[in-house]
């Protein structure tokens, strides 16, 4: 198929002294009408081009089949009470239970699906007062990173008049005595547009329950630093508050603290610059346990004394093991750490003197997606998944040492036809990179099997083995499904993840890049049947390697991109990565951003593979104009016949709170589109 032309404008940038065209300048203003009319273009062209393939059908039935299962979240004990998130099988969101047993549904306390027809209305942060009284909770709609907060009493089921807005990314954090919570918020947004507003000035309040927002008690604030946000939280026992000041993406924070309910208490330091990350584990007998990153790039922990005068004693109690530290908390007065191992999870428990007490044996190779644990109780809960181990919910007795499975899916799948394996593999430089194979037992390496590539590579995420439902489909059409570990993760400590961000960007693109030669020269796959696929920090991923190596591909899937690197910090949340990207306001900074920068990089009368960009219209994480400017370069420098198109998902967002049904109907266009161009049916 011929790719549509999109009308050019004469618009150049002088990026210190270089001149950068930017033609599709246009397509970033998302209340134009001459950009819908071009959204409603490129999504007709692509559901037309989707129609045509009667495997699209096929795909929707199985996939709908697939996700038709009853999934659960791990349970908060709650006064005894145990709350859980609970989806039947096919339900948009998931709806809220409350049961004296953990492995009973009980009795339903908030159902979001009621809240809207299409799913659309999500609940996202969660936050129980200390003695069961309230639930405070925030909505976010089509997918967008503001949202509101509501209170329900759990008593009555009934709301409370508190209704508070404008924030994102908020926890509340409760009073003691239940009379009002913590949070933190930015002022009414000046843009009716959440694509255009900006998240600046953020400040912690004081919420008591039954007034209006408009009198709730400032209690921090950074008038000269705007770019801040903050985390306000307390110990299990209210008695200190601790906060959390970031100004970015990167693993770095200011940590204050000061008596909970002391609210004329001056906020005193435990790290007082953004030297490293800091984050407070639990507090026994007026001894914080701390984690850090502090001259110890895999993570530690330290303990320290707390006063109203300040800080003594700083202790490391488990000091840095050689493998990343990837979560920890307390349990049973006790510290569990959560390390990565080769990219999968082991837990090791120790003491609070930081003596190693025992490894806590996992059902396989995998990944804890989630947990719930208190400090004095013996009970730890935790989500369980790999890539052929559906996430289930076990409960580990500290006590007993056993455990126990409280909820396992069902799924209608021949999950022992099938086996995942890890093997390491060199990348340009030699750096040895761990990826996970999954394929049906017994294929014969003879290049003959489609193979989707998945990676990320960046801001400290480990691509440890997890479960997606929809690979599955993938598998059952003698698909090769492969998730590769690239530096910019956190796999390895933070040389490794400093190995894939700023100046030394490319060398994740030259991972991926390795990843997909070594499957083909080991006969996985060739090169007509392997595509890529990735998504936010991964859609760039994908991205550059299209624009590096448009030969290796037999299809491209580009999801919801960071795809101008000339640009992208000047939108909603963007200029928060400049850390892990760098900005092109600084001339060093330009030079290696617009080497890689997959816009400014596509070349003129080039043959590009099949190429898939998905994004979403309230997408105000990572903006789609950056999806519509590159949509539009590569349909206009194409010189081949590939379809090259784009999905734009209406009242939608970065992924978070999708409805399954839109979730069902982009996995089905995705897989069409990537089963039909590598030619396998």
């Amino acid at each position: 198929m011929r790719n549509v032309t999109t009308r050019r404008e004469i618009v150049i940038d002088d990026f210190h002294g270089v001149k950068v065209a930017d033609p599709y300048r246009w397509l970033e203003d998302d209340t134009c009408p001459k950009v819908q009319e071009w959204i409603n273009e490129q999504n007709n062209d692509f559901e037309n081009y989707i129609k045509t393939h009667s495997i699209h059908s096929e795909l929707k039935v199985r996939l709908t089949d697939l996700w038709n299962y009853a999934k659960s979240s791990v349970p908060k004990v709650v006064e005894g009470m145990y709350y859980t998130w609970r989806n039947d099988g096919l339900q948009n969101q998931d709806v809220l239970y409350r049961s004296s047993n953990p492995k009973e549904l009980g009795e339903v306390i908030l159902d979001p699906n009621i809240l809207s027809e299409d799913g659309t209305i999500a609940v996202t942060t969660t936050a129980f007062s200390p003695k069961g009284k309230y639930l405070a909770y925030c909505r976010s709609v089509n997918g967008s990173d503001w949202q509101t907060m509501y209170v329900l009493d759990l008593e009555t089921k009934q709301h409370l008049p508190d209704v508070l807005h404008h924030m994102k990314f908020t926890s509340p954090c409760w009073l003691p005595n239940e009379s009002g919570f913590f949070y933190s918020g930015y002022p009414k947004p000046e843009s009716a547009t959440v694509l255009q507003n900006e998240s600046k000035n953020e400040k912690v309040f004081l919420h008591t329950l039954g007034k209006d927002q408009s009198e709730d008690a400032l209690i921090y604030k950074s008038d000269e630093n705007p770019d801040w946000f903050f985390y306000l939280y307390s110990d299990e026992d209210k008695k200190w508050a601790f906060i959390n000041i970031m100004f970015g993406t990167l693993r770095k924070n200011m940590l204050l603290f000061r008596p909970m309910e002391k609210l004329d208490a001056p906020w005193l330091p435990i790290a007082n610059d953004f030297e490293e990350g800091w984050d407070i584990i639990g507090v026994a007998n007026d001894i914080a346990y701390i984690s850090t990153q502090k001259d110890a790039p895999f993570g530690k922990i330290m303990s320290v004394n707390l006063s109203e005068s300040g800080i003594s004693n700083w202790q490391t109690i488990i000091p840095d093991c050689g493998e990343m530290l990837e979560n920890v908390f307390m349990v049973n007065n006790q510290i569990l750490c959560i390390y990565s191992h080769h990219a999968t999870h082991r837990l090791a428990l120790h003491d609070l003197s930081g003596k190693a007490v025992r490894e806590i044996n996992l059902p396989a190779p995998g990944s804890v997606i989630s947990y719930f644990a208190k400090q004095k109780s013996k009970d730890v809960y935790f989500k369980f998944s790999s890539f052929l181990y559906p996430s289930a919910i076990l409960r580990y007795d500290l006590e007993t040492e056993e455990t126990e499975t409280i909820f396992t899916p069902k799924i209608d799948f021949p999950f022992d036809d099938y086996e995942t394996i890890q093997k390491f593999c060199p990348s340009k430089d030699g750096t040895m990179l761990p990826i996970f194979i999954t394929h049906r037992k017994g294929i014969t390496l003879d290049a003959s099997h489609p193979t989707m590539l998945y990676g990320y590579g960046g801001f400290n995420v480990n691509m440890s083995p997890y479960f997606d439902i929809a690979t599955l489909a993938w598998l059952e059409k003698g698909g090769i499904y492969v998730s590769a570990c690239l530096r910019g993760g956190s796999e390895y400590g933070e040389s490794w993840h400093r190995a894939g961000m700023l100046e030394s960007k490319q060398n994740v693109f030259d991972d991926f890049i390795a990843v997909a030669e070594y499957l083909i020269a080991e006969k996985f796959t060739r090169k007509e049947k392997l595509c890529i696929n990735g998504d936010s920090n991964g859609g760039l991923l994908t991205g550059a390697c299209l624009t590096q190596r448009p030969d290796l591909f037999g299809a491209v899937a580009i999801g919801v991109p960071v795809l101008d690197m000339l640009r992208y910090h000047l939108f909603t949340i963007g200029r928060y990565w400049t850390g892990e990207y760098g900005c092109a306001d600084d001339p060093e900074q330009f030079s290696f951003l617009h080497k890689y920068s997959p816009l400014h990089n596509v070349k003129m009368n080039t043959v590009y593979p099949p190429t898939l960009i998905l994004t979403a219209d309230t997408d105000d994480r990572v903006v789609p104009m950056q999806a519509r400017k590159f949509a539009a370069t590569i349909q206009a420098a194409d010189a081949g016949e590939n379809p090259i198109l784009i999905r734009i998902e209406k009242s939608a967002g970065h992924g978070g709170g999708k409805p399954i049904s839109k979730r069902i109907n982009e996995a089905a266009d995705l897989y069409t589109f990537l089963l039909v161009n590598l030619q396998i049916l």
